[in-house]
């Protein structure tokens, strides 16, 4: 019922930047936080960032911190993450994910939709 659509991965070299999109569609979007998670082959999916349903707040995952930010367009239902100065280790597919509440929040239990991901790939 609830979709969310990821776009914006593709391969990139160290140093370069991104910018994926979740458009989210069969919801009220604005009443909700929306976070980006991320998984690398064999390692277990982590949290990347969050934002809270009106916009107005903010969370990092220290490794992306200072490189990464989330935004938002609650008329276009779309959330946004700007990758800058991308490491090798950014490798790993992304997934946009919409929460059960309007408060941010690094938790995977408390995000209730999830979308199909996007990869990610940073070369040397």
């Amino acid at each position: 019922q609830v979709q969310l659509v990821e776009s914006g991965g593709g391969k990139v070299q160290a140093g370069g930047s991104l910018r994926l999109a979740c458009a989210v569609s069969g919801r009220t979007f604005s009443a909700n936080a929306m976070g980006w998670f991320r998984q690398a082959p064999g390692k277990e999916r982590e949290f990347v960032s969050t934002i809270s349903g009106s916009g107005g707040n903010t969370y990092y995952a220290d490794s992306v911190k200072g490189r990464f930010t989330i935004s938002r367009d609650n008329a276009m239902n779309t959330v946004f993450l700007q990758m800058n100065s991308l490491k090798p280790e950014d490798t790993a597919v992304y997934y946009c994910a919409a929460a059960h509440r309007a408060t941010i929040t690094a938790l995977a239990y408390q995000y209730a939709s999830w979308g199909q991901g996007t990869q990610v790939t940073v070369s040397p």
